[in-house]
């Protein structure tokens, strides 16, 4: 199981790094062109092309004994 450390993305468009930090936070680039929802619950992406945008989260592998 994976465990979120970072939820952010970043516009190819007008460069904006955008960070969701709690569940339901959607978060929109100022150009409209994506978005990023889910904090460290879940990674939700929007996106008008799906190559607009670049993953910078974080995330990590835990064991589930």
């Amino acid at each position: 199981m994976r465990k979120i450390i970072k939820n952010a993305i970043q516009c190819k468009l007008c460069g904006d790094i955008i960070e969701s930090t709690y569940r339901h936070e959607y978060v929109q680039c100022s150009c409209g062109a994506c978005s990023v929802d889910g904090g460290l619950d879940y990674l939700r992406r929007g996106f008008k092309d799906k190559d607009c945008y670049i993953d910078l989260s974080q995330t990590e592998e835990i064991d589930n004994d």
